[in-house]
């Protein structure tokens, strides 16, 4: 794979907010013609359950972009002390919602309730976040499925700077169901030569200077320096994480070093800025798809 090249002295910085403004423009106008043709939009519902402020403000933000893109939104707010059957049963009910064609249980659950338990009470169909081991699977087979939107985000990234991955080496660091396997299966697929490193792994160091594409997916900041990372390597970072800034408040930082690696890297993506709104933006476009698959409509994809 040829090496994304370095300009003064500094890689190509991604800009996920630009790219995934252009995904979103894409879904609402595929939402449009759904409208045009079934007499409804595409449906999304969120179940948020209690108070969690941080999960408050990503669900909405999401049903604010949904309403934007022309999408319908609802959003259901069990109190924190709901028991597993009436989750199961409001899950059963979207379920059944002819209106309703993605369906998200935002995560965490209070500690009383089984997170695995509410995702596989989702129907397939409507798993909008990728998470339903009948999607896992299909991934891990090569089959048509919903891919989780995070690592759908990142190899967009990842392809916007080098289209043909055949033959690339490709580690991912971070092993979670929900971004390192899946991310891992979709390298995969692009003929990468995949390596998942993770807690256990000897010399990381090493292992990640093989990588010509990498990615970042651990949530411990700023864990990989710039020395470690090979010279022109496409690197995503997917963590976000919280600590303190010299101005006594708090800044979000990746699990990157970016000052460093930005001098390093062909191409790397900032945070904030960079991976995040590629993710809701991804949402968005797995909610339309389902609408059309649903619908029985072809799906020409974004």
């Amino acid at each position: 794979m040829a090496e994304a090249k370095i300009l003064d002295g500094v890689g190509r910085i991604l800009d996920g907010v630009a790219m995934a403004a252009e995904i979103k423009g894409e879904a609402a106008k595929l939402a449009a013609a759904f409208a045009e043709k079934t007499g409804r939009a595409p449906g999304l519902a969120v179940v948020l359950v209690g108070e969690n402020p941080a999960s408050q403000v990503y669900v909405r933000s999401k049903l604010k972009l949904a309403r934007e893109l022309g999408f319908h939104s609802v959003e259901h707010r069990p109190a924190a002390d709901i028991d597993r059957a009436g989750l199961l049963a409001l899950i059963a009910q979207l379920n059944a919602d002819p209106a309703v064609d993605g369906i998200l249980v935002q995560l965490p659950l209070p500690p009383h309730l089984d997170a695995d338990d509410a995702i596989a009470a989702i129907s397939p169909e409507k798993d909008v976040d990728g998470f339903h081991v009948v999607n896992a699977g299909k991934l891990f087979a090569g089959l048509p499925g919903f891919v989780p939107c995070t690592p759908l985000g990142c190899l967009k990234l990842i392809k916007s700077v080098q289209p043909n991955l055949a033959g690339a080496n490709a580690v991912v660091v971070g092993r979670s169901n929900i971004v390192g396997k899946p991310m891992a299966h979709l390298l995969l697929q692009e003929n990468c030569t995949v390596t998942i490193a993770h807690s256990k792994t000897r010399d990381l160091p090493a292992v990640v200077a093989g990588a010509d594409v990498l990615v970042a997916a651990v949530g411990r900041p700023s864990m990989i320096p710039g020395k470690w990372i090979k010279p022109g390597a496409i690197v995503v970072d997917v963590g976000i994480n919280r600590v303190p800034a010299l101005d006594g408040k708090t800044k979000l930082v990746g699990d990157v070093d970016f000052e460093s690696a930005k001098h390093v890297a062909g191409a790397i993506t900032p945070v904030p800025g960079g991976v995040g709104p590629m993710t809701v933006a991804y949402l968005m476009v797995n909610t339309c798809r389902a609408a059309y698959l649903r619908a029985g409509l072809d799906w020409g994809g974004v």
